[in-house]
């Protein structure tokens, strides 16, 4: 018989005050919002096994708990919140290892823990208004909903004691596919997905019509027709998320394409000409890519983006993404250690409460922005504190054209040894012969068609089954038992995660590396049974990692994982046969062709055309008041704080943060961050970003320039050396199969070469994600359609010799001098002060890179001969901006005139124009002389000095006070 444990917090019930805060917020006549926690345990415990097991579960000071019985306490309405049949629950999975510790016993068959959350609700309320209540706190995708009223409550003597399970057909078997139809009804097969028995469809293939017709034939000369896991594994395989098709294509008259032709062509030409000096080990070729940290160490890179399934689940897809790119760092080489994490949200405006819906009927209501906002945020909270790894390093983007469809950047820095055992810890292969082995994570339902639905725009048809939520505890055991033990005993020969297409992904691409694989399906171990053959295979379950494990010391590997708590299965074998086969209960339900597999879709050639946009000049005139304009600037969602974020993620845990998220006493976010990885050397990895998506709108060329240098320029900022520094490449783009989008990407690509070339940073890892928009309607059934702005989100990182030359962005001394480096030009085309008047613009920043470059490495000799005091370099909101975020980081004045520097014809142009490579720095007026000579060949202006008063004075533009430009800094996100 199933058991019901109800907590109840009674002292500092702080989660019960916000909970009936927030839903004030929202308008609801609220008086009492009681939120308890529920434990549902599906195992027989005796009544003194019961108590031990709420005493495990609750703080005896705080807490008093209910066994099998109901809450007491007046309420109006119950209001119960659980997770659907299937769904993650992390919370439950700790409780059940709680309970199977201290019993030394473990749950088997359909024996479960689940959770929940009840909240009691007291005010003028009415059974509608506690309905819409559940809309803003659940998300019906992977939530249940339970509702009483608090006379059927009593009625009832409490609330159901429900049982979440998945029930699935007890016979699963596997279906052959008949492509001999007509290609209408092959393109309704891609779109929709293989059709079920009852007439329902499984989910979208995202097969093109050249993908269709290659299939037929190679099934043609193979006399038989696909399996259904056949043809789902080719479709995960192709699928534009992992084969990145639009960049591999040809283009135009790039015959080797964009990536070749470009990004790989710009890493190649750069590490030739390093030649000794090459610091690279491994690039485009791994689940992360490495840089030499030192004689002993190498540090890993990778940034990638879970878009889709965090638009239909906000915290599933960002814990998943950051769990995610965590099992990528865990996968390079032999296995890396995740040292830190990396995020970047990039949203549509929290304020908008317009809805969008995915359906014409308006049954099927998008997320809100901040609903979207707050449930990324929440999930790479707990992806990354609850992993132990530190998370300094981040951004917010808000804008409308992410409205419906936002993109959710998590990036992770890994480190491992050089050597391992005796070889290049970056090099692995399985051999023919080894045990293909799986640990972590179940398999479920989760995550199915999550590689394909990636590769399309958002609709009503965009499945559910595609959202996953990572278990952070699981991996972290699952990470340690490799990082810390197996990796270093050499118990296995290869390693990778299971991301998009599971198993049917990482099993076939390890394969690769011998010629073949033969999996026994049925071994997977399953979160539920009776799963059908094809959904274990490509389920996105996460997790999971898939090793290639020699037979000798397969048993050495299995006891070790048991003794860490990690669950590893024996699922098949590697071979060097060439072929990729699945068994299923001993009947062969997949044999492909592995070279069919990897490298049998069709070349595609794609052909491009751009028109550079042409906006209305802008026509509004220059305000009398720019103290307030400042003020408003400041207060604008791409440029004030955003510390309600940074604040929520552990920067300190591993104790290697240097250069942390919020900087000086005024904490002011950061734009670089330096972590320490070892203690006991003065090393640190510098990692910065840069992402200018609004200049896409005037030219997509220029846009990637700046996104180019701005990731540089933050780095250099705080110390790097643009001589070792290295890039990444993300890019989310939408409508990617229209050649209007496609010559804005290739026009992007190509200034990612040029001016790769020119920094000599080469690439080490990249992404894309091709099909960032949202197809819906509004609220009067219209049909609409959200497309994000072409964005490039580029990673820097750097290694700094010495962390005690490490530059913060806050004043620090009064007296010192401060110093614009770099020319101001009329560029506001794009900028957030334009955007604030309701202009584009046509006047886009642009990058000289040659005079970037020195200068770069120019200063870089200041910050050796500790020159600068601090630093900060002005990007969006230009000039003024970045002084008054100086001045609010340090808590002291500036005294500023900028008539040293060139005039520009207005003053507001001035001050908010968002001209590329300049510094903002302070020195110590001793040194000015040395300072001067320095940078006698760049273009350098004294504007002034820091103060002790609170006063902050641009003459003849602005005045105010510090207290002031705080309060309109911070005031925006204040709340959340």
């Amino acid at each position: 018989m199933p058991h019901r444990i109800e907590v109840s917090t009674d002292v500092n019930d702080t989660r019960s005050d916000v909970m009936e805060q927030k839903l004030q917020s929202l308008g609801y006549k609220i008086s009492a919002a009681k939120t308890l926690e529920v434990y549902t345990i599906n195992k027989e415990f005796s009544g003194i096994e019961l108590e031990q097991i709420a005493k495990m579960l609750s703080n005896p000071v705080s807490q008093s708990y209910k066994i099998d019985s109901a809450a007491e306490s007046g309420f109006d309405f119950a209001l119960e919140i659980g997770y659907l049949p299937g769904v993650t629950d992390n919370i439950a999975n700790t409780a059940r290892e709680t309970i199977e510790d201290k019993f030394k016993l473990k749950f088997s068959g359909e024996e479960s823990v689940h959770t929940s959350s009840l909240i009691l609700l007291s005010g003028a309320i009415n059974l509608e208004a506690v309905k819409k209540i559940s809309e803003e706190l659940a998300n019906s995708l992977i939530q249940r909903i339970h509702i009483k009223s608090k006379s059927q409550f009593d009625q009832d003597k409490g609330m159901d004691l429900i049982v979440p399970k998945v029930h699935l057909k007890e016979h699963p078997q596997t279906d052959t596919v008949d492509l001999d139809i007509p290609m209408d009804q092959l393109l309704k097969l891609s779109k929709e997905g293989i059709p079920n028995a009852d007439g329902t469809r499984r989910g979208p293939l995202s097969l093109s019509e050249d993908y269709l017709e290659t299939i037929k034939a190679y099934f043609k000369k193979e006399g038989r027709k696909p399996t259904d896991i056949e043809l789902e594994s080719i479709a995960q395989t192709w699928s534009e998320h992992c084969k990145h098709t639009i960049f591999a294509a040809k283009i135009d008259e790039l015959t080797d394409g964009l990536y070749k032709g470009y990004i790989k062509r710009a890493t190649n030409e750069i590490r030739k000409e390093k030649g000794e000096k090459d610091f690279c080990v491994s690039v485009f070729s791994d689940n992360s890519g490495g840089i030499i940290f030192d004689e002993n160490w190498v540090i890993t890179d990778k940034a990638e983006t879970h878009n889709s399934p965090s638009a239909l689940d906000p915290f599933g897809g960002a814990i998943t993404g950051i769990v995610g790119v965590n099992r990528d760092t865990i996968g390079f080489g032999k296995g890396a250690k995740p040292v830190l994490n990396k995020y970047g949200f990039c949203v549509g405006n929290p304020d908008d409460l317009e809805p969008i819906y995915r359906d014409p009927d308006l049954k099927i209501e998008a997320l809100s922005p901040k609903r979207i906002l707050e449930g990324i945020v929440a999930g790479v909270n707990e992806g990354g504190n609850c992993s132990g790894i530190p998370t300094p390093q981040g951004f917010l983007v808000v804008d409308d054209g992410y409205k419906g469809k936002p993109l959710v950047y998590v990036g992770t820095v890994g480190l491992i040894p050089r050597k391992i055992n005796g070889k290049n810890s970056w090099e692995k292969k399985a051999q023919s012969g080894d045990k293909i082995v799986i640990i972590g994570g179940r398999v479920g339902q989760d995550g199915i068609h999550g590689a394909t639905f990636s590769s399309e725009a958002l609709t009503a048809g965009s499945p559910a089954t595609a959202v996953q939520i990572g278990d952070p505890i699981t991996q972290k055991k699952a990470s340690d038992a490799i990082i810390k033990e197996a990796r270093d005993l050499d118990l296995y020969n290869s390693i990778t995660d299971c991301g998009a297409g599971g198993i049917s992904c990482s099993v076939a691409e390890m394969a690769k590396e011998c010629g073949g694989c033969e999996v026994e399906l049925e071994k997977n171990p399953l979160k539920y049974p009776n799963l059908e053959p094809w959904k274990i295979w490509i389920s996105e379950s996460q997790e999971r990692m898939t090793l290639s494990v020699p037979p000798e010391k397969l048993e050495k590997f299995m006891r070790l994982m048991e003794k860490r708590g990690v669950e590893a299965t024996v699922i098949g074998e590697y071979t060097n046969s060439g072929r990729c086969v699945v068994k299923y209960n001993n009947e062969k339900i997949m044999d492909l062709d592995m070279d069919f597999l990897h490298d049998g879709l069709p070349e595609k050639q794609l052909h491009t055309t751009y028109q550079r946009p042409k906006h209305p000049e802008p026509d509004f005139p220059e305000p009398s008041d720019l103290t307030d304009t400042l003020h408003q600037m400041l207060a604008r969602k791409n440029i004030c704080s955003y510390e309600f974020i940074s604040r929520q993620y552990d920067h300190n845990v591993q104790g290697g943060s240097v250069l942390k998220p919020l900087q000086g006493k005024g904490m002011v976010n950061s734009v670089a961050s330096i972590t320490k990885p070892f203690p006991e050397t003065n090393r640190g990895i510098i990692c910065s970003q840069g992402i200018t998506p609004r200049y896409s709108r005037l030219d997509t060329y220029h846009m990637a320039a700046c996104s180019i240098d701005t990731a540089i320029r933050n780095a250099v900022a705080v110390g790097g050396d643009v001589d070792y520094m290295a890039l990444m490449d993300n890019f989310c783009w939408c409508s990617s199969n229209e050649s209007e989008r496609l010559g804005q990407l290739k026009e992007a690509v190509r200034a990612c070469y040029e001016y790769a070339r020119i920094y000599g940073t080469p690439y080490i890892s990249g992404k894309d994600s091709m099909f960032n928009e949202f197809k819906g309607f509004d609220k009067n059934g219209n049909p609409i359609s959200i497309e994000v702005d072409p964005t490039l989100l580029v990673s820097s990182i750097a290694v700094l010799e010495d962390n005690s030359k490490a530059v913060s962005l806050d004043t620090k001394i009064p007296g010192d001098l401060i110093y614009i480096i770099g020319e101001t030009k009329d560029e506001t085309g794009g900028s957030e002060y334009l955007k604030m008047k309701g202009f584009v613009g046509n006047s886009v920043p642009k990058v000289d890179g040659e005079k970037a470059k020195t200068l770069y490495k120019t200063f870089r000799q200041a910050v050796e001969k500790r020159l600068i005091a601090s630093a900060l370099s002005p990007g969006i909101g230009g000039l003024a901006v970045t002084l008054a975020k100086k001045a609010i980081a340090g808590q002291l004045g500036m005294e500023l005139d900028l008539s040293p520097l060139p005039q520009l014809d207005r003053k507001d142009s001035l001050l908010f124009s968002e001209s590329q490579f300049r510094f903002v720095v302070t020195i110590d007026p001793k040194r000015k002389e040395e300072f001067e000579t320095l940078f006698a060949e760049f273009p350098h202006y004294e504007i002034g000095k820091v103060t002790e008063s609170k006063q902050f004075k641009i003459a003849g533009s602005v005045e105010t006070e510090i207290d002031s430009l705080n309060r309109a800094y911070r005031k925006t996100f204040k709340g959340y």
